[in-house]
């Protein structure tokens, strides 16, 4: 499992964000399961600070390569943060 870190003032709806980018729908504090061609399976739940992502991949891999560059997307509305930002935070996390 994964945590992404949302930046300090950033106040966004992440369950309205998962509903435009991947058409899933439900309660992101509880947990939102959906399934993303290229991706797989994702688990994903939100507590105060941080974005908590659950990936199992898919058992067949996808050549389109413009879904990592939509997820990138999603993140950096849902987190405030760049990849270059996550990727810093990363080590930061225990």
């Amino acid at each position: 499992m994964r945590e992404y870190r949302i930046k300090r003032g950033h106040e966004v709806d992440v369950g309205k964000l998962i509903s435009t980018y991947f058409g899933a729908k439900g309660d992101i504090y509880k947990g939102v399961h959906f399934e993303v061609d290229g991706i797989g399976k994702v688990d994903m739940r939100q507590d105060k600070s941080s974005l908590f992502v659950e990936i199992e991949p898919p058992k067949k891999v996808c050549g389109d390569y413009s879904i990592i560059k939509k997820w990138n997307q999603f993140l950096f509305e849902a987190t405030g943060k760049d990849t270059k930002e996550r990727k810093k935070d990363f080590g930061k996390i225990k």
